[in-house]
């Protein structure tokens, strides 16, 4: 395992090295740390193919550099091992050492009020209406450059992420723009939405991205794959609160224009509460249908339907804060899988939670 130790370290001497607008702050004063740890036990119910249970861990551990006034840089290690979905490890292999490694790395740039520059390994900067991992799941980090524009209201964003490298072949690269409102309702209400367009160029002929696992995508004979993935996308948020309770429903569609079948994807759902606080708590439920090639079944949920595409099905979940550091949580996943490229199966799966956290 590579850390990418010299690297590292360069960024972070970049990070203390003294500026104008840094020197009169102590290194100190200038980072800050973050980082939790999630337990979990989870069970996984694939009709006629899996029943199982096991014990995972999740943690992370991460700082914030102030190099100037106007510029941060944001490090975190994270367990999982390479997975670009997930940063679980489960409980196995005989007591053997787990994997770690670079989980962000990125540069923070504010050009100025409103227009932030993003470089690295980064968060990802697109929305989501209700964080739903229609086409993204929430542990994903691309890596490339992006920029965000906001003004009032108004929001935009556009990146140009790296896929994959090849020496012999053209890489694919991800190009995405996106732009959204969101409309004050009142003292308490606001509507969020707007509109994307996401292209990958050179996937087909190439194998599936990240681990040659198609996940729902329909591939060749050779396991490559037969379509390309240009995706437009729409997608709406309503916040209100109902007492003292926070309040969501949100909806997000997206369909790929380069296949006629199996084109579509869309979430709704509503989520009431947060849970940040002692004795706070919150429930959500979100429905899917992720058609089997409406997006690159590599970077949506890896938890719905067992991850990727060709699923449809139901999310429940529910979180209660201990405090403001401790939490216990819970999902349930109600899914139909194969429903297009194999034999319809039944996709069953909890998780129960509880986590720590430090910042």
């Amino acid at each position: 395992m590579k850390l990418l130790t010299p690297m590292a370290s360069a960024l972070l001497v970049l990070m203390l090295a003294a500026t104008p607008a840094a020197a009169q702050e102590s290194w100190t004063d200038r980072i800050k740390f973050k980082g939790d740890v999630r337990l979990r036990y989870e069970t996984i119910d694939l009709e006629g193919v899996e029943d199982r249970e096991r014990m995972r861990f999740r943690t992370r551990f991460g700082l914030t550099g102030k190099v100037s006034d106007d510029v941060k840089f944001v490090f975190q290690l994270a367990s999982g091992g390479g997975d670009p979905v997930s940063t679980n490890q489960t409980f196995d292999d005989g007591f053997s050492t787990k994997d770690i490694g670079i989980d962000l790395a990125y540069i923070d740039w504010k050009i100025r009020d409103g227009l932030n520059f993003y470089g690295g390994k980064m968060k990802n900067p697109l929305f989501k209406a209700g964080g739903v991992p229609l086409i993204w799941d929430s542990d994903l980090n691309p890596e490339g450059v992006a920029m965000k524009y906001t003004s009032g209201g108004f929001f935009g964003t556009a990146g140009a992420f790296s896929v994959e490298e090849r020496s012999v072949a053209d890489d694919s690269l991800l190009f995405a723009v996106q732009a959204g409102y969101k409309f004050p309702l009142g003292d308490s209400g606001s509507v969020t939405a707007g509109v994307g367009y996401l292209a990958y160029t050179n996937t087909i002929g190439n194998f599936p991205f990240y681990n040659g696992r198609p996940k729902g995508n329909t591939v060749d004979i050779d396991n490559r794959y037969v379509y390309d993935y240009k995706n437009t996308e729409a997608f709406a948020q309503f916040d209100t609160r109902i007492g003292d309770w926070p309040f969501r429903v949100y909806a997000h569609f997206t369909q790929n224009n380069e296949v006629s079948v199996e084109d579509t994807g869309y979430a709704v759902g509503a989520k009431i509460g947060s849970a940040k606080s002692d004795g706070q708590m919150e429930f959500s439920w979100t429905y899917q249908d992720i058609e089997a090639d409406s997006v690159i079944a590599t970077y949506n949920d890896s938890d719905f339907g067992g991850g990727g595409t060709d699923s449809d099905g139901h999310m429940l979940k529910a979180k209660y804060a201990v405090s403001k550091k401790i939490s216990l949580g819970g999902s349930l996943f109600i899914n139909t899988v194969d429903k297009f490229l194999a034999v319809e199966r039944d996709y069953n799966r909890l998780q129960l939670d509880v986590e720590f956290k430090f910042n």
